[in-house]
């Protein structure tokens, strides 16, 4: 299952972003979304699954989850903004991935036999870092993943 996952677009979903996550399977977006349209574009590719960032205010983000733990052919994915807002110990509850945005900055990385995604942000540049987006690549209990840098 091939998952394309976004994470702090504020309002811009790019077409290069759109370019990249088009074949995927599901859609996860890690938060600070901006505006519902851009989840609404997102579902015109693959079904998502999105959790609130600090950035998302009003009615239509009352109703998106702060959290959300998400399992997917035996693997347990946990999805939240903010990676220190994290109050679960992912290894003891089973969680293999866990996936944050907010930091804008693009992380792939192994913890204790738990993958931590961020797959940086792909709405306006902030700074210098790159504007990225990430593919989850499940395979039965195989877990890849790798970062996409888009074109600005």
């Amino acid at each position: 299952m091939k998952i394309g996952v976004i994470s702090d677009t504020h309002g811009l979903l790019r077409p290069q972003a759109v370019d990249a996550l088009v074949g995927s399977d599901l859609i996860l977006h890690a938060g600070d979304i901006g505006r519902s349209a851009v989840l609404e574009e997102l579902e015109a590719i693959a079904p998502v699954i999105a959790v609130r960032g600090n950035n998302d205010q009003g009615p239509w983000a009352d109703l998106i989850p702060e959290c959300k733990t998400v399992p997917i052919e035996g693997v347990s994915l946990y999805l939240l903004h903010i990676l220190r807002d994290l109050t679960i110990d992912p290894k003891t509850a089973g969680i293999q991935v866990v996936i944050s945005g907010h930091s804008h900055k693009p992380l792939v990385e192994e913890r204790d036999g738990v993958l931590f995604l961020n797959p940086g942000s792909a709405g306006p540049r902030r700074f210098k870092l790159p504007i990225t987006l990430a593919h989850l690549q499940l395979d039965g209990t195989a877990i890849s993943a790798n970062i996409v840098e888009l074109e600005a």
